[in-house]
Order: structure tokens, then C-alpha cells, then sequence
């Protein structure tokens, strides 16, 4: 059985045809355009902390394995990062996925698929947060070592990053062509 090239765990982007808004709308311009300030500001920054409490995360498990922070530090720093990290990123996907994501889709209908695939990668991340939750658990009881731990918020990490990037390369560009009052 072969996965389909779009699933969140294998693709490296989207497919060119869902980034004709990206062309007309590049990165490097977002923060000029008028319509920036405000909804895609906002959106970008909330982005923007998903990636830092990774990497932080991240920082504290490779200190703590090399015995550069101690477990009486790194635990309470997990439970809350990693507890942030959970219901924040939880309620993100709601949000987009029964207001955004819908209003969207019904404003710029050629990229219908790309929404889709947003939502499912929604639905693989649910999956990746629980593995996620279940390995720093293991860590935070005490019945786990971190380096494992690393390893899963690697993963877990890497494909967060794939599915924000597609998100604003998606999204933004939308939101700058239309204006934040266009998604009502």
C-alpha cells in the first residue's frame, strides 16, 4: 500500500497548483501589504510560538540528556511547555477547522483542495500530539528516559513545521488578496 504523495508524513509541499496565490502574494512581501496587520499578524505569531515551544522543548531534553539541566528543572518546564503546546495547537485546528477553513474555501473555491488537505493533516497531527503526550508522560512519570522522548518531539516536530509552512503559504496569501473583513 502506497501513501498518497499529499499526506502530511511524506509531501514536501503543496503542489504548485494550490500556490498560485503564493506567487501573486511571496513571503517576502507579506509584511508590507495592508491587510498584514491585525488577522495575519496574529495567525503568523500563533505560528510562530507553536515553533519556539518546540524548539524549547527540544533544548531542555537535549540539556537535560547531557546532564546540563537538571530533572528537577526540566520536568516542570515540560509539563508546561509541553501542556501549552497541546491545548493551544488543540484549539488552533478547531478554530480552522470549523470557522476558517470553511469560510476559505467558499471565497477562493480553486483551492478547495488545499483546505481538505490542511484538515486532514489536522487529523494526522491528533495522532502525532498523542504519541507526542504519551512519550513526555513517560518522561514526566519518571518511567521514560528523554532520549526517546527527543526522538518522538523530533518527529513530531518536523511534521508540525511541514504543515505550518503549507498552512500560511495557503492561507495568507487569501487573507492578504481578500482582506480580513472578507472572511465573514
Amino acid at each position: 500500500m502506497t501513501r498518497d504523495a499529499l499526506d502530511l508524513t511524506v509531501r514536501d509541499g503543496l503542489p504548485e497548483a494550490l500556490q498560485v496565490l503564493l506567487a501573486e502574494f511571496p513571503r517576502q512581501g507579506w509584511e508590507r501589504h495592508p491587510h498584514f496587520a491585525g488577522l495575519v499578524q496574529f495567525w503568523l505569531d500563533r505560528h510562530a510560538m507553536f515553533r519556539k515551544l518546540t524548539a524549547v522543548m527540544l533544548e531542555d531534553a537535549e540539556a537535560a540528556m547531557d546532564a546540563r539541566l537538571d530533572p528537577q528543572a526540566h520536568l516542570p518546564r515540560l509539563s508546561r511547555f509541553g501542556g501549552m503546546l497541546v491545548s493551544q495547537l488543540h484549539g488552533h485546528h478547531q478554530i480552522e477547522d470549523t470557522h476558517y477553513f470553511p469560510v476559505l474555501t467558499r471565497i477562493e473555491q480553486p483551492l478547495e483542495r488545499g483546505f481538505a488537505i490542511l484538515d486532514k493533516d489536522h487529523h494526522a497531527l491528533d495522532g502525532l500530539l498523542a504519541r507526542f503526550t504519551d512519550a513526555a508522560n513517560g518522561v514526566l512519570q519518571g518511567g521514560a528516559e528523554v532520549g526517546p522522548f527527543r526522538e518522538e518531539l523530533l518527529s513530531f516536530q518536523r511534521f508540525l513545521d511541514r504543515h505550518i509552512e503549507d498552512e500560511e503559504d495557503l492561507i495568507v496569501p487569501v487573507i492578504l488578496k481578500h482582506g480580513p473583513d472578507g472572511l465573514h
